[in-house]
């Protein structure tokens, strides 16, 4: 049975979750449908913050036009309410220079419209498009299967046509308001802002004297606010605008185009001097803060707004939907054919190559994280919009972790780490922590470290681990003193003898100051066989890579597994230590 011909992965809703979910798998050769129920692609901006640590797992599905279109955070200034004139100016975010470890350190903005169209770009270079007018009616599973029923949209003649399809599983990437969850009966738990209602939306604008070079808020965001920010992507004369107002009663004006003009003209001062030429999108809502007791039920999952929600306060919504998928569906691949978190694991399942129990850790991993995440929303929301009188620029000083970079699973049953005493490690650590200087443990965010120079190249230059990590695969990464140390030999031998080069890739890290020539060394085995060790070798000239990977020891070996979402999965000290992982993953 072919890949294509195999029972795909059928995804539901093609957001950012589910087009992220989808490339992965497709990466992975594992077949996949996805569908989406709206008849055209979506438009708005949305939530366009894009955090440093989901610009690496874009690097690692080698989508890279991501960070290289994405515009940095222009700085906000404020305005009194009917007034032009600038109260005060000051950085949305402070930068922060990139670092060896830490290559995208800055958060970026692109609206979602953009994003989406880049992942569907890659998805056709490997096949596959949206089926839009598309929508999942009802759905059962057994052992072996999902079986769905969807409903087509013919455009030509307006009828309606059923399918029935059989999945080997489901994501869920329906959204909030999506049916797999409430199918599943999930319990939705938490609460709604109720002293908050808020309104997203895009608009052209004709207007004289609002520059496009700043943010603007209008207003007191602990009252009542309108912020414009011009987004290029719309044009230049397109911005997008933020209604908070605490007395709405949920619709006012996104029913009403005339009172939100109004509203605009109101609140900005210009009056008849700016004129809406065009509203291109809105939306109103009150923050809900809510996740799901569990993400699946069976070979049903469920992944970013349709398991968890809250405030848009911190960028964090579009980046942990992204981080969902890539983490159930790389599993997923290993057991499929045996199947990033939901997507790495997703693909592993279905391949074959791991058991189905693997994917019971989505959850294990994810709800932690998800819930630290949620608490961390509700208490920037109510900084910005919850005290009279907040002070805007003070409620823009955040801590780094809203980067992301120091979310981990440290906790996960499936990591090993034979340098702490404890699982999890010795001392209690937040799920999204800040990162920790001259600490780095099982499940961790593994760093980047460039000028990593190959023994042997037929190009003359470097690489850096960011580049020899993809989706696709787990790194073995084997720090040692010399190839002509007899265990690292053995370790090579015996790791080209049991894991396929599909699965992991090893990698050979020497000292900045060894000079040890050949990439291909020759060792004869026990047996008296004459066997070629054939890895990649590379020295690390500069230091990094034994620097961000801690280690200290001079002539220790140091074996770190790095997962194909990019984060440890394992550090061992030998091949005892790469069995116990590989067992719980394989």
């Amino acid at each position: 049975m072919t890949a294509r011909t195999a029972p795909p992965v059928l995804v539901v809703g093609a957001g950012p979750t589910g087009l992220v979910a989808a490339l992965t798998l497709a990466r992975n050769n594992v077949p996949v449908r996805i569908i989406e129920q709206e008849p055209q692609h979506r438009h708005g901006q949305r939530g366009a913050g894009i955090q440093p640590r989901t610009f690496e797992v874009f690097h690692f599905l080698r989508v890279p036009e991501i960070h290289e279109r994405a515009t940095p955070i222009l700085p906000l200034q404020e305005h009194k309410r009917g007034s032009l004139g600038p109260l005060n100016t000051f950085p949305a975010v402070d930068y922060t220079e990139p670092t060896p470890a830490i290559p995208y350190y800055n958060p970026k903005l692109m609206g979602q419209p953009t994003l989406e169209t880049i992942i569907r770009e890659h998805l056709a270079q490997l096949g596959y498009t949206i089926e839009l007018g598309t929508r999942l009616i009802s759905f059962s599973q057994d052992e072996r299967c999902v079986r769905a029923k969807v409903v087509k949209y013919r455009s030509d003649d307006g009828e309606e046509i059923e399918e029935d399809v059989e999945a080997a599983y489901l994501i869920g990437a329906d959204g909030v308001k999506g049916m797999i969850r409430k199918r599943l009966e999930l319990t939705f738990l938490g609460s709604t802002l109720g002293n908050n209602y808020m309104e997203f939306g895009d608009i052209r604008l004709e207007v004289e004297g609002l520059d496009r070079d700043h943010w603007h808020v209008f207003g007191q965001t602990s009252q009542d606010a309108i912020s414009l920010r011009p987004p290029d992507e719309l044009g230049n004369d397109g911005w997008q605008f933020v209604v908070v107002n605490p007395s709405f009663d949920g619709q006012d004006l996104a029913q009403d185009e005339t009172a939100l003009v109004d509203h605009i003209k109101d609140f900005t001062g210009l009056g008849d001097d700016v004129t809406i030429k065009e509203v291109m999108w809105v939306s109103g809502f009150r923050p809900n803060i809510r996740m799901v007791n569990k993400f699946s039920v069976g070979r049903a999952f469920v992944a970013g707004d349709a398991a968890h929600v809250h405030s848009p306060a911190g960028g964090q919504g579009l980046n942990s939907g992204i981080q969902d998928a890539v983490d159930l569906t790389l599993s997923m691949s290993l057991t499929y054919h045996r199947q990033f978190n939901i997507a790495w694991k997703i693909a592993l399942v279905y391949k074959g190559l791991s058991p189905a129990s693997l994917l019971d850790t989505y959850a294990t991993e994810r709800l932690p994280v998800i819930a630290e995440m949620l608490g961390l929303t509700t208490q920037i929301h109510r900084q910005m919009f919850g005290d009279i009188g907040s002070n805007l620029e003070r409620a823009m000083r955040r801590e780094k972790n809203v980067y992301m970079l120091g979310v981990n699973y440290r906790s996960s049953p499936i990591v090993v780490d034979e340098f702490v005493s404890t699982p999890g490690g010795s001392v209690a650590h937040s799920a999204y922590g800040e990162m920790q200087e001259g600490v780095l443990q099982a499940g961790d965010r593994a760093p980047d470290a460039p000028s990593l120079v190959p023994v042997i190249t037929p190009n003359p230059g470097s690489t850096r681990m960011f580049d020899i990590f993809a989706s696709t695969h787990h790194t073995i990464i084997i720090f040692a003193p010399s190839l002509a140390v007899p265990a690292v030999q053995s370790m090579i031998v015996t790791l080209q003898e049991v894991i396929s080069k599909e699965l992991a890739k090893c990698v050979v890290v020497l000292p900045g100051s060894h000079s040890e020539p050949g990439g291909r060394v020759e060792s004869r085995m026990s047996s008296g066989e004459d066997e070629t060790i054939d890895v990649q070798v590379l020295v690390d000239q500069a230091g990094h890579a034994y620097r961000r990977y801690v280690v200290v020891v001079e002539g220790e070996i140091k074996i770190v597994v790095v997962r194909p979402d990019g984060v440890v999965g394992a550090i061992v000290r030998g091949v005892a230590g790469l069995e116990r992982y590989f067992d719980g993953v394989f």
